[in-house]
């Protein structure tokens, strides 16, 4: 089925893979899967020059070896070439920090999903006016979900993310607040444990979560 925000909300979790080898892309995908995880975002790398491709061959690759009941999406996407790069590479679905009404056009031009950054009550809504699907909360850690639950009120109708600082010790607090989507990254997608060759850690950490939500 298509990417839309109830398979999102369904789902519930977003697998954020940031900084991970070429080479230990499919063993993390796999890992993350055997876990339950069915969206998966591959974050831009904006440190290298080669960073742009190097995010894209992780999209190919990704696409190419898993099921095709897992949904993959581009985070950290700064740009339209970004939006245009990542949708011929397979994603189906766009994340960014900010909020950006040019990312968010081309994002829809193309079928995708959209997914701002914003912080803000203000951001929030702008981004949601702007075409934004559902709108990552960001940095969430930052905030707490007391935050969520006054935003709840007068903003109910948008539909919200919790991105930075989800672990299993909280995300059920995020839960309880309101928000329904969840992007995880290192508490998730350990970088270290995928160095030291512990996929099976991966899995673990994934069924933990799962088992923790409602």
């Amino acid at each position: 089925m298509p990417v839309n925000v109830e398979l999102l909300q369904k789902e519930k979790i977003i697998a954020i893979i940031r900084g991970i080898p070429l080479k230990d892309m499919k063993k993390t995908g796999d890992a993350l899967y055997k876990g339950g995880i069915r969206l998966m975002e591959v974050a831009f790398d904006h440190t290298s020059p080669d960073g742009f491709e190097r995010t894209l061959n992780g999209l190919r690759l990704l696409r190419t070896a898993l099921p095709e009941d897992v949904h993959l999406g581009a985070g950290t996407v700064l740009c339209e070439g970004e939006v245009q790069g990542a949708f011929e590479a397979g994603a189906e679905f766009i994340i960014s920090p900010s909020t950006d009404p040019a990312v968010i056009r081309k994002t829809k031009e193309l079928g995708m999903l959209s997914m701002p950054g914003a912080m803000t009550p203000t951001e929030i809504a702008s981004a949601y006016q702007a075409g934004g699907d559902i709108i990552k909360l960001f940095p969430a850690d930052c905030l707490g979900a007391s935050y969520v639950k006054a935003l709840r009120g007068p903003l109910g109708y948008i539909p919200l993310a919790a991105v930075g600082g989800i672990s299993q010790d909280n995300i059920r607090n995020w839960q309880e607040a309101g928000i329904q989507v969840f992007g995880i990254g290192s508490s998730l997608v350990s970088a270290s444990l995928v160095r030291e060759g512990r996929f099976e850690e991966l899995t673990s950490r994934a069924l933990g979560f799962f088992q923790v939500l409602k």
